[in-house]
């Protein structure tokens, strides 16, 4: 009886042991085939390495069996044997690694014969140095073994390795300096012509020019007569230095009435400003006068033209003109001119007409219309207003201290 209960104890302790080991064969199986598998999805997954990548159109291609140092297990192998179909096409293996081992492509997913068309090799240094494509990215395959990899057939790995530097031994064409080529412009861009004189358009600043302008060439009507009237001037020199020649004056009655010339010698002295030293004399009705000038004149800002003058005599006499003057464009031809003169004398001078102080202000309005920038006749009106010793000397001659004239004319400029 007891034999019989240690024989069925000893079938029952079997058949458990025997249950067990068949439930515990699937895992041990599993647990020795994962590591590698999941060691391999977590150094690199092919298709994040290289975006873009197709497997199946990677020319020329092979991907090397795993390193000896990594032998597959006897179940995992097992069970991959029970798992493949036979197949009537040959088996291509890989170029052999460093240890000599091989693998065939049709165990390879996505790699068998038909998706890797033939391509022609590249060359070794083109490929080697690739940045990215470690022996950790890519388990079981070795640096040496891509010298067989199409590397032109990779763009997502090309752009990839672009940020990380240039590949070494890769042929670069010329991107930057260099011979130019045959049809390139010449440094200059004058293209083999020479810079040839042309007249009137010398930059040079010693360069001698000359101008006669009259501004004022006019006939005027007003309370005390009809008569006509000038203002001229001219220059000749350079930026620097000019001979200037001015004069202005009236003429009635048949003759010179009032007037006066002037030499200077003009000096520029900053940007639009000149300083002026020369002589003057006047003329017209009583004795000639000679004075020592010297005085200023430019363009102050918003483009006035200005002019400021102070006259030395013989016995002491002084004198002073100021004179304001302005162009507002209505258009290009059509152009208002406002002028304003001022006159002054330190002393009276019986003989000529003139009070001491501010003898006369003079105030006009002449609308000119330039058929050419060398031509334009205008119209305008004038004011003139004697002030001190010199309204005094009118009175007694019974002509008008204040006088408002009609004036036409023209101006013109050589």
């Amino acid at each position: 009886m007891s034999r019989t209960r240690s024989i069925t104890a000893t079938a029952l302790w079997r058949s458990l042991w025997l249950a067990a080991v068949l439930l515990a064969a699937p895992a041990m199986a599993a647990a020795q085939t994962t590591p590698a598998s999941a060691s391999s999805a977590a150094t690199m997954d092919m298709g994040s390495m290289m975006p873009g990548m197709d497997m199946g159109q990677a020319s020329g291609m092979s991907m090397p069996a795993a390193s000896a140092s990594a032998p597959v297990p006897a179940t995992a192998a097992k069970a991959r044997k029970r798992h493949q179909k036979p197949s009537a096409k040959p088996v291509h293996r890989m170029p052999a690694t460093s240890h000599g081992a091989t693998a065939p492509m049709d165990t390879m997913p996505g790699m068998g014969h038909d998706a890797v068309p033939e391509s022609p090799p590249v060359r070794p240094a083109a490929t080697a140095n690739m940045e990215g494509m470690t022996q950790h990215a890519m388990p079981g395959m070795r640096p040496d073994a891509v010298q067989d990899m199409d590397h032109a057939a990779m763009p997502a790995a090309r752009h990839a390795s672009h940020g990380q530097g240039a590949m070494a031994g890769m042929p670069m064409g010329p991107m930057q300096g260099g011979s130019a080529p045959p049809g390139a412009r010449s440094p200059d861009y004058s293209d083999g012509i020479g810079y040839g004189a042309m007249p009137g358009m010398e930059m040079r600043d010693a360069a001698p020019l000359g101008m006669l302008r009259f501004d004022q060439l006019e006939a005027f009507h007003g309370k005390d007569g009809n008569g006509q009237a000038w203002e001229v001037q001219g220059w000749y020199g350079n930026d620097s230095d000019k001979l200037w020649v001015r004069s202005e004056g009236e003429r009635g009655r048949g003759r010179i009435e009032d007037g006066d010339a002037e030499v200077l010698w003009s000096h520029a002295v900053a940007s639009f400003w000149n300083t002026q030293l020369g002589v003057r004399q006047d003329v017209g009705e009583g004795p000639a006068r000679h004075w020592a000038a010297f005085g200023i004149e430019g363009l102050a800002p918003n483009w006035f033209g200005l002019e400021a003058t102070a006259y030395l005599g013989p016995s002491g006499r002084t004198a002073a003109r100021l004179r304001a003057e302005y162009e507002l464009l209505f258009t290009q031809r059509l152009i208002l001119q406002p002028e304003f003169e001022l006159n002054a004398y330190g002393r009276s001078d019986p003989a000529r007409r003139l009070g001491s102080g501010v003898s006369d202000a003079r105030f006009g309005l002449r609308l000119r219309y330039e058929v050419r920038r060398q031509f334009a006749p205008y119209l305008g009106v004038a004011w003139i207003r004697r002030f001190g010793g010199t309204a005094d000397v009118a009175r007694g001659d019974r002509q008008p201290i204040f006088d408002r004239q009609w004036v036409a004319g023209i101006r013109i400029w050589f």
